[in-house]
């Protein structure tokens, strides 16, 4: 069986780190067998704040829809200011929208996790919120969580990182991420 990962996360910047560190991870996940799906900055730079005044019935409900099939999420958040962006946490608040599920909010999937931010101080506090929330939506947390300091150059323009330690954790994310999918799927089964 193909599982099914979702990738959120990024910044309102093209090209960014974290958008190249979640691409990344991504490739890594379908390289194991997933079926990838990526919701990235420029998706999440144009969702309304979450049932705020601009939110309308359907909003995000691709995103919704996305995760609700997915086997495994994979989550890149900036470090900003010592937590979660608020383009990240935006995009996770529609997952909202998954209350009533059978399975609900992200329950029975493998949630990896990606925190960058130019501090090691960022990083980590990134990294804590992304388990809480991750916990609180009843996901369950690859065992490795990337954090990625990140510096000018540490992607090239095609996405590639210079840096092969960062590498190996990003790949080791996603690669955990299917892993983690496909055991939750046969203990389901």
């Amino acid at each position: 069986m193909t599982m099914k990962v979702v990738c959120i996360g990024g910044t309102v910047t093209s090209g960014s780190a974290t958008e190249c560190a979640l691409m990344l991870a991504g490739q890594a996940a379908r390289q194991a067998g997933a079926d990838v799906r990526h919701f990235g900055g420029d998706y999440l730079g144009v969702l309304p704040h979450y049932r705020g005044p601009g939110h309308e019935a359907g909003a995000g409900g691709e995103l919704v829809e996305a995760v609700r099939e997915a086997d495994g999420i994979i989550i890149a958040a900036p470090g900003y200011h010592g937590t979660v962006s608020g383009l990240v946490k935006n995009a996770l608040d529609y997952l909202e929208d998954l209350a009533g599920d059978a399975r609900p909010y992200l329950d029975g999937r493998a949630v990896g996790l990606i925190a960058t931010a130019y501090g090691d101080q960022a990083t980590m506090s990134t990294m804590m919120t992304l388990r809480a929330i991750t916990h609180a939506l009843r996901g369950w947390p690859t065992p490795l969580g990337a954090t990625v300091r990140t510096f000018q150059d540490l992607f090239d323009t095609q996405g590639a990182c210079s840096d092969a330690r960062v590498a190996a954790q990003l790949t080791m994310v996603g690669a955990q991420v299917v892993m983690g999918a496909r055991s939750l799927a046969g203990a389901v089964a």
